[in-house]
């Protein structure tokens, strides 16, 4: 005769075995994902999460179909660095979106029924994880943000400080710290049309690389820069297009500086990494501000 503890083992068994084959699955199709160059879309952030949600939550009889499915999700989460191959910063970001899928499918499998709710929920995301595989697919990608701030300086010391080579000393906003790769020394000078800017970037996620941006326009209170070149790991994320700055005395002491930073984003849904990354940009422009519109000396 069969005992009680016996069934619970036997349970606790087969929900191992479905949480290893959802880990495997979400695995394999990460592997398959990066061969197809499809890393940044939404078949990673969220095609995998759906797998890995619907096999753990189809568990048979599971004491708790949102409890496998945070589990599973959980502890995917945890080896993704070793066993997917992923940094800190992308496991960072995508954690919240990975439990939102998790939860969504945990509850249409727990609710009342558990298989029409699950199927509805299934075809709702599946077009989801499609976003950004085609350019028919894939919303606007081009983004404009920028940052003001009045700074305590003439507009003639503002430009001499543009003229110098960029700062790279002043600690970054704690956002920009979060594992991302940081400005740890900076080559370049002059106004001219030509003139170079060179950023290297290391620490964090990824292989140090630079960021190379050339004057394209010069004019009184204004500059245009445009990228020629990006080897940072954040190209991996988003594509820099341009920089703006404009500066305009406002006294004998005070000058108001924009700085505004185009690029292009690549990670998909849009709705999920657009906040993400305009907030980083808002963020880096702020601090070009105040590391490279003012006098070093003061």
């Amino acid at each position: 005769m069969t005992t009680q503890p016996d069934k619970q083992l036997d349970r606790s068994v087969v929900n191992l075995v479905f949480v290893i084959l959802a880990v495997a699955a979400g695995s394999i199709m990460y592997h398959v994902i990066v061969m197809k160059r499809l890393e940044q879309t939404s078949l990673l952030f969220i095609g995998i999460p759906t797998i890995l949600a619907l096999i753990v939550a189809c568990t048979p009889k599971p004491k708790s179909a949102m409890g496998g499915v945070l589990r599973a999700t959980t502890l995917g989460l945890l080896i993704s660095g070793a066993f997917l191959g992923e940094g800190f910063v992308c496991i960072l970001m995508a954690s919240p979106l990975f439990y939102l899928v998790a939860i969504i499918i945990g509850a249409a499998r727990g609710s009342r029924n558990p298989t029409v709710l699950p199927a509805l929920v299934l075809f709702g995301f599946i077009p989801m994880s499609f976003e950004g595989t085609h350019p028919k697919l894939s919303f606007n990608r081009e983004e404009m943000v920028q940052a003001t701030a009045i700074v305590n300086t003439s507009a003639a010391q503002v430009e001499q400080a543009l003229s110098r080579s960029p700062r790279t000393d002043l600690p970054l906003p704690y956002y920009l710290r979060a594992g991302f790769p940081h400005p740890v020394e900076a080559h370049g000078s002059g106004l001219q049309p030509g003139d170079l800017r060179v950023i290297h970037f290391a620490g964090g996620e990824g292989k140090p690389g630079d960021l190379t941006m050339k004057i394209a326009d010069s004019a009184p209170g204004h500059l245009h820069l445009v990228t020629v070149s990006d080897k940072s790991k954040i190209a991996h994320w988003l594509d820099w297009e341009a920089a703006d700055i404009c500066w305009q005395q406002v006294d004998a002491t005070h000058t108001r500086v924009t700085w505004s930073l185009s690029f292009r984003r690549l990670l998909d849904p849009a709705w999920y990494f657009r906040p993400w990354e305009r907030n980083a940009v808002r963020l880096a422009a702020g601090y070009l501000i105040e590391a490279n519109a003012v006098p070093a000396e003061r």
